[in-house]
């Protein structure tokens, strides 16, 4: 049996020590994050006696999933004890064979899930498998934000296109640029340094081929922090531009879309590209905005002035008319980046 993991705090409400095990689940599929996709970096433990016997994160497309992984880790004293899972276990033949049938072969008595899947392949379908075993299953334990972490996925399995993250840094004074056209550096290394971490977790980054032409940037991933992530396990990430590319462009090796971008969207995610970092200028900005495709805005802001109405705004492009016809979208976080601070704004949908 592996290594017994640290008790879990005694508590008088068992539902604590749920949350408690479901969060060390999310860690463990945080640890996944980059080597997954297109499938889900799912987390799992199996507790026995308020003990974690077993941890288990989603393996490269081919290999274990989650709870294939915490079951084998723990061994095979597991009857009666509980798996603790982000995603709901997959009842069907992949890659690998239903993760339902190990959990049941088990002998595992309790199963907590975060959220359900919404793949068509599951879709309740391992929920209602372990319940017709004679399993107890408890759903939604930290839901809204195992439902975070696992966004793209989440996004892509119930549209069919990848989540559209678009990223901007701007000024104090709403400027993404001088009048001569110069944008580098409105902000500082900790923001810049998290605009990598963005592209690590992004199947593709799109820009505009303008934007190539100006700052002719890599758009690749580097410069993590130290310890931040294991540099093998990072992807870079596919690199569109909207336009034709330059021949020595360093953006290259990259692809060329001309045409719709609605249509690119539905591409890309028949591809299994669960998301999008949309890094292009204001025009590029404006469109993606304009068309509604934007799921999350990151906006990076710098305590710096350009000082006057001659510089270039966030989004290019005719705006709301009026205040009763202005965009408002939610607040869903906000972080400070050494001087800088990040915000991130989702749409009311």
């Amino acid at each position: 049996m592996a290594e017994v993991q640290p008790e879990l705090p005694v508590v008088g409400d068992p539902a604590d020590d749920d949350v408690r095990a479901m969060e060390a689940a999310r860690a463990m599929g945080r640890t996944a994050r980059f080597r997954t996709s297109p499938n889900p970096w799912v987390g799992s433990v199996v507790v026995v006696d308020g003990r974690i016997v077993g941890t288990g994160a989603t393996e490269p497309p081919g290999g274990a999933h989650a709870e294939r992984s915490a079951l084998d880790q723990a061994g095979t004293s597991v009857a009666g004890a509980t798996l603790y899972t982000t995603l709901e276990p997959c009842d069907h033949e992949g890659r690998t064979g239903p993760c339902t049938e190990a959990v049941v072969a088990a002998g595992i008595r309790r199963v907590v899930v975060g959220v359900e899947d919404p793949d068509p392949n599951v879709a309740g379908g391992g929920l209602a498998r372990l319940r017709d075993a004679g399993l107890e299953v408890v759903v939604g334990v930290l839901g809204d934000d195992v439902a975070d972490d696992l966004a793209p996925y989440l996004h892509h399995r119930s549209t069919g296109r990848p989540r559209v993250v678009l990223k901007m840094a701007a000024t104090l004074d709403g400027r993404t640029a001088a009048p001569d056209g110069s944008s580098r550096w409105i902000t500082g290394d900790g923001a810049r340094a998290d605009v990598h971490r963005l592209r690590a977790e992004s199947d593709a980054v799109v820009v505009g081929a303008g934007t190539v032409r100006a700052d002719d940037p890599r758009l690749d991933v580097r410069d993590l922090p130290d310890g931040w992530v294991d540099p093998g396990s990072v992807r870079q990430p596919r690199r569109i531009v909207l336009g034709a590319i330059p021949d020595e462009a360093r953006v290259r090796p990259a692809e060329e879309h001309h045409g719709d971008l609605g249509d690119l969207l539905d591409r890309l995610g028949g591809e299994g590209v669960l998301q999008v970092l949309v890094e292009g200028g204001a025009d590029v900005a404006g469109r993606f905005h304009r068309a509604g495709l934007v799921d999350r805005y990151v906006v990076y802001v710098a305590p710096a002035v350009l000082g006057g109405d001659d510089g270039r705004g966030l989004l290019a492009g005719a705006g709301a008319p009026t205040m009763a016809d202005v965009w408002r979208g939610r607040t869903a976080s906000v972080a400070r980046l050494g001087d800088d601070v990040r915000i991130d704004v989702v749409p009311n949908r």
